[in-house]
């Protein structure tokens, strides 16, 4: 049977208008704006969605999560992170190597597109890590292979360190597919450490994060990313940006060289260090309400192209450890949607830029196919969104497996009503 979706405000492409959607099995078959055609025109039986009052938009694409399978099913699985993605609008997630095993063969590779298979809600595919020890793998890898490679060039969760210069120079060198980088110098951080332990020991002052991890430290990384990719013309995505001065380095319709960053870094700053504590640890680090400000700027002008989440669950116990044992992270998919529509219900930026930051870039930036659009043809990704829904975060309508969100207590404005992923219907 075929789905009509009516009366919504279609947000896509740059454009918010009334319209309509005709959902065929997986595919979108038409968008009318203004009235649909007659049901007795369309063909078959139709069954009709009256959606008026209610945003229409592309399926998210999160091209930044962890969702810590196999490995770490304490934390999260394909199953329960990709149902907390979907409750919230998401509906194609490329999933991070720091899983157990790391995702750096071919085996691995294949091990977690079988268990994705099995019991992810949502669309996906999988990134392969760089090591010093597989970079011939790399070298022959297509996007067929796997859907990125990522570069860890600080440390972070997992041990996918990779920053000697030669084997970098070598991996952009080589590398056919888009390298998406983490990018934060490894000798800065582990001197800053040095520093806060002598001080401090164990029990660092979380205020205290963004100066472990630092804006010299990011900006140090991500200029020799650039650097690289320059020189030998690699495709290089940036995650997770978090400064200010970072974004000198990039500019708006850059086609090899781009940059992401997340809801967590256009929502809090240091100065929620006191309230949030462990629950904002995260790298790189959430920092200065400046940097805020400019990283909204750059997510409206377009040097910042896409937003996605780093999605990385922790339990509550273990964030509840002094600094140096608290690991880094924290759970987002649910709520990232709804977080950068309320950004731009506040005026920060448009729908449709939040539409094209989460939707449409992702997809162009790393060549989805027949995804992050609403157009005929296409896979029927789509999220109808109340803007007129206040609901309250808690911890019992939280659906990441850990339990719990750093937007606890906020009510948000907008709530997700229905997510279709290939046409099938959900509604938490």
């Amino acid at each position: 049977m075929k789905l009509l979706i009516c009366s919504a405000r279609i947000v896509n492409e740059g454009a918010s208008f009334e319209g309509s959607v005709l959902v065929d099995g997986e595919t979108i078959q038409g968008v009318y704006a203004g009235l649909p055609p007659p049901v007795s025109e369309i063909g078959g039986e139709v069954e009709t969605l009256n959606a008026a009052g209610l945003l229409l938009l592309p399926g998210v694409i999160d091209v930044h999560v962890h969702f810590r399978d196999p490995g770490f099913p304490h934390k999260g699985t394909w199953g329960s992170e990709s149902r907390a993605a979907v409750a919230g609008g998401v509906t194609f997630v490329a999933d991070m190597p720091n899983t157990l095993p790391p995702t750096t063969s071919l085996a691995a590779l294949q091990e977690k597109n079988a268990i994705a298979a099995q019991h992810s809600l949502a669309n996906y595919r999988c990134y392969i890590g760089a090591t010093a020890g597989n970079l011939d793998l790399i070298a022959k890898l297509t996007p067929n292979d796997a859907f990125a490679v990522k570069l860890f060039m600080g440390s972070s969760t997992g041990n996918l360190l990779l920053n000697d210069d030669k084997l970098l120079s070598r991996l952009f060198a080589e590398c056919r597919l888009p390298i998406v980088a983490h990018c934060e110098n490894e000798a800065i951080i582990r001197r800053n450490t040095e520093r806060y332990t002598a001080e401090y020991g164990a029990a660092i002052p979380f205020a205290l994060h963004p100066q472990l991890r630092s804006a010299e430290a990011c900006y140090t990384a991500t200029a020799q990313a650039v650097a690289l990719a320059q020189k030998y013309g690699a495709r290089l995505h940036v995650a997770h940006l978090s400064t200010a001065r970072e974004l000198a380095l990039f500019g708006a319709g850059a086609d090899k060289i781009t940059a992401e960053t997340c809801p967590h870094y256009l929502w809090f700053c240091d100065d929620d260090y006191a309230a949030k504590g462990a629950l904002l640890k995260c790298n790189p680090a959430v920092k200065a309400a400046s940097d805020r400000a400019a990283l909204r700027r750059a997510v409206a002008s377009g040097a910042i192209a896409a937003i996605a989440t780093d999605h990385a669950p922790h339990t509550l116990d273990e964030k509840q450890n002094a600094y140096l044992r608290a690991p880094s992270g924290l759970p987002l998919i649910q709520h990232s949607l709804v977080a950068m529509l309320e950004l731009a219900q506040q005026g920060v930026f448009s729908v449709e830029t939040v539409v094209e930051r989460m939707c449409h870039a992702p997809a162009r930036i790393f060549g989805i196919r027949s995804r992050g659009f609403i157009r005929a043809g296409y896979a029927a990704d789509l999220v109808l969104v109340n803007p007129r829904a206040p609901w309250l975060v808690t911890s019992e309508n939280t659906l990441h497996k850990c339990g719990w969100s750093a937007f606890a207590g906020h009510t948000f404005s907008h709530r997700v009503t229905r997510t279709f992923v290939n046409g099938k219907s959900f509604e938490f």
